[in-house]
């Protein structure tokens, strides 16, 4: 690798590596994805697989711009969010864009900093003068959420430089969403969203973002072209006419997010509170012998040595009785 070239970040969600080297059933708690997603029908025509998708999705942006009230020009589609982050950094930092600074307040989600330095954009510790500001809402590992209010304020700081806020919201429809700024028009405010984590779908990759329609036109430019394919256009269409029906899984999430923190806590764990369906905990000690007795145990948790927090592990909040073997693995190693 050539010297000074950035590293690749790392992930949770290695359940089905584990599953294809032990050939046994995981219980992944390192993928941060909905427990109980809304049971949606939906098809993709084999007829549709014949053709080349429409690469200006039209029918996709509209369907988002209704859902969301905003306007088709306003939107891009990726494989990914990650896509989005990677073409954003691209066309807005470094050697191709007009901004050479970028601002992160870790511990957050890495691909934002790999993907501004991959740009050529350099990190500064002054959030007052970064040309982009980089903003986890709620925050990955940690589950904090900012209200509406206080990201329009971090906002406001970001105009004065003149620089862009970049929130990503990924999580936010299973935490809050009366808390997103999906809906404020601003050329200094980008917004990441994702249907992966809210209908548990990881493997379509598929994720989209709102911003002033000049952003969105180099970011559509510099994304590879057909990025969004058949089956995920057509897994999309019908999810984003399902998005209400979330409000049920927050509400579970809650419940058993409390009873999984006080199993939790019970066992010395020390939990942040979280408004999301993660916990992050912290064992006060290296958790990298923890994270690998319950691997051989068939039972993965995200390991936050790469957040810089090696005394920390994330679990996913999943259904009442996974949770009940995580935390009977759990107990079996801390004793």
């Amino acid at each position: 690798m050539a010297a000074g070239f950035p590293k690749k970040v790392i992930h949770g969600g290695t359940g089905k590596l584990q599953q294809e080297k032990t050939q046994k059933k995981v219980l992944d708690f390192s993928a941060s994805v909905n427990p109980y997603p809304p049971k949606i029908e939906w098809h993709c025509d084999p007829d549709s697989l014949t053709s080349y998708p429409d690469d200006s999705y039209y029918e996709l942006k509209e369907r988002i711009a209704h859902v969301y009230h905003r306007e088709p020009e306003e939107i891009c589609v990726g494989n990914g969010s990650v896509e989005i982050i990677r073409v954003f950094c691209s066309v807005e930092l470094g050697r191709n864009g007009s901004r050479n600074t970028f601002f992160i307040q870790p511990p957050t989600f890495g691909e934002y900093e790999l993907s501004a330095r991959l740009a050529g954009g350099e990190r500064t510790t002054d959030p007052e003068t970064a040309g982009i500001r980089f903003l986890c809402n709620p925050n990955n590992p940690s589950g904090h959420l900012l209200s509406k209010n206080a990201v329009l304020a971090q906002l406001e700081v970001v105009k004065g430089s003149g620089g862009i806020l970049f929130c990503d919201e990924a999580f936010i429809e299973l935490s809050d969403p009366e808390s997103s700024v999906a809906d404020v028009r601003d050329p200094h405010l980008f917004v990441l969203r994702s249907l992966t984590k809210c209908f548990a779908v990881p493997g379509v990759r598929f994720g989209y973002g709102f911003g002033d329609p000049d952003i969105i036109e180099r970011i559509e430019t510099a994304r590879s072209p057909w990025t969004v394919n058949s089956f995920a256009e057509a897994y999309a269409l019908q999810a984003l006419l399902h998005m209400d029906a979330l409000a049920d899984s927050r509400k579970r999430i809650v419940q058993e997010r409390k009873l999984l923190e006080k199993e939790l806590t019970g066992m010395g764990f020390s939990c942040h509170p979280s408004s999301v369906n993660y916990l992050l905990a912290d064992c006060k000690r290296d958790v990298s012998p923890l994270c690998k007795k319950l691997s051989e145990m068939d039972v993965l948790v995200r390991d936050c040595t790469s957040f810089g927090l090696p005394s920390c592990i994330r679990v996913a909040v999943r259904t009442r009785d996974e949770n009940k073997i995580l935390v009977e693995a759990l107990a079996a190693c801390m004793h």
